[in-house]
């Protein structure tokens, strides 16, 4: 039987899971909409603020936009419900670790949010180490830079921010490789 890439991919394509995607592009279309409308699916307000809080220190907002800019915990609670499922114990006590990690070092401390952006990026230096801000770590810099279909990079400022331009079709020359070609 001769096959050709054009049905290897329609055979592909149709075995995806489309109402999963659908989904979460409909999510991430209402998140970007409407921002502090939108239910999380995986945090609750405290643990996505909190998140939130973790994903501003490593992005932070100064010489241009960040994580907050871009809607990063938007993708980060996206990415648990869905690609990222087995990372869901990795928040769940990664957050109840480095809580209990902000309490030793500020007593009295509830949340992460209520602590000042100094306190912030001292406690984020104390859990530097770990899974869970390994993870908090990729996933805002996925959510910064991924495509804005998937929940984060809000409006493309991420894109904007490194030059990237979203074209569907580029022209020779490609780079400096082929620069002379005409």
């Amino acid at each position: 039987m001769y096959s050709t890439r054009r049905d290897w991919l329609l055979g592909t394509l149709s075995s995806a899971a489309w109402p999963a995607i659908a989904a979460a592009q409909e999510h991430a279309r209402h998140a970007v909409a409407a921002p502090h409308a939108i239910r999380f699916e995986f945090f609750d307000n405290a643990g996505a603020a909190d998140v939130a809080a973790i994903a501003e220190q490593i992005l932070p907002s100064d010489d241009g936009p960040g994580a907050k800019e871009a809607g990063v915990i938007y993708f980060i609670d996206r990415a648990l419900g869905t690609f990222d499922v087995d990372k869901q114990s990795v928040y769940r006590e990664g957050l109840k670790a480095t809580r209990e990690t902000a309490r030793k070092i500020f007593p009295g401390t509830e949340t992460i949010a209520s602590l000042s952006s100094a306190q912030q990026l001292e406690l984020v230096r104390a859990i530097e180490k770990s899974d869970f801000f390994e993870t908090v770590r990729v996933h805002t810099l996925l959510g910064f830079l991924g495509s804005p279909a998937y929940g984060g990079n809000r409006d493309g400022v991420g894109w904007k921010y490194i030059g990237f331009e979203d074209r569907m079709i580029w022209a020779p020359p490609f780079g400096y490789y082929d620069a002379e070609a005409k």
